[in-house]
């Protein structure tokens, strides 16, 4: 049976918790979460993967177990998120690595590679955007509303991505078989986003999140510099980050491999199986 550690690190006197696997010696993936989850969201595939790699899977602040002060006490951004994400990865002395982004934690990964272009090795995208296209109108234009405008009518829009049936269809959209969805994501991932002041955390890192669709044209751009071997894994039927923005990584990437997966906004949960094969198999070619 493979190990998995659950650990902590401080970081810019933060408390980072994190989960590692796999031999240190062996090559590095970073696993990074999205919105409400954390790295609770990669419980089954680190063992999967950890015979042959180093995974390390952080909670960003204000997620997860890691610390959660208050928006008068850290200033949440993508920048800060990417801040701490990298003092870990320093900390643990990960220099280059390959990365799974989710969600938010595209844009965290998009300003780890900025920073430091050689870093990435490889990049698995599983509905983790870099383009317009990928956004959903029906999801997006409140928030988008709310970040440009943020007043107590725009406001009462976005709050409803905090409740608990907000959190439950981020995880049943799109899902042809909703049973093979375990009531424990949703209900974990509600419990940390009702905890005393973390509305007010989230609703400050909506309003942040302008600052990622301004960073894409560099982000291709260094897509186009580095062509960094990318594999996309994409809930298809997912009606926050469509599947349009999986294939428009081919705009940037040519030589990028492209799945829609027959799931939504989070495949682990339904296709775990096929995402590990996957990415065993590109992991493979790559990092040979």
């Amino acid at each position: 049976m493979t190990s998995v550690h659950h650990r902590t690190a401080e970081i810019d006197g933060q408390s980072v918790f994190y989960r590692e696997a796999g031999s240190q010696r062996a090559p590095a993936v970073v696993l990074l979460h999205g919105f409400p989850a954390s790295s609770h969201m990669f419980r089954h595939l680190i063992p999967a993967l950890a015979d042959r790699y180093h995974l390390i899977a952080p909670d960003f602040i204000g997620f997860g177990f890691s610390s959660a002060p208050s928006p008068e006490e850290f200033p949440y951004s993508f920048e800060s998120l990417t801040d701490i994400t990298a003092g870990l990865l320093d900390r643990l002395h990960i220099e280059r690595y390959a990365v799974y982004v989710h969600d938010y934690g595209a844009p965290v990964a998009w300003r780890l590679a900025l920073r430091a272009t050689d870093s990435i090795t490889a990049i698995i995208t599983q509905n983790g955007n870099a383009y317009q296209e990928g956004f959903v109108a029906a999801f997006w234009d409140g928030l988008f509303a709310y970040a440009a405008n943020p007043d107590a009518d725009t406001e009462r829009g976005v709050r409803a991505a905090l409740t608990l049936e907000s959190t439950r269809w981020q995880y049943l959209n799109g899902v042809s078989d909703p049973s093979l969805i375990s009531p424990d994501t949703w209900t974990l991932d509600q419990a940390l986003l009702d905890r005393p002041g973390n509305d007010e955390i989230q609703l400050q890192l909506f309003r942040d999140y302008p600052t990622n669709v301004e960073l894409y044209p560099a982000v291709q751009a260094y897509f186009r510099t580095s062509q960094v071997p990318l594999l996309a894994l994409w809930g298809a039927g997912d009606e926050i980050f469509g599947p349009d923005g999986a294939t428009a990584f081919l705009r940037d990437l040519p030589h990028a491999e492209i799945h829609h997966l027959d799931t939504g906004h989070f495949a682990l949960e339904s296709h775990l199986d096929v995402i590990t094969a996957n990415i065993r198999e590109f992991l493979g070619k790559v990092l040979a």
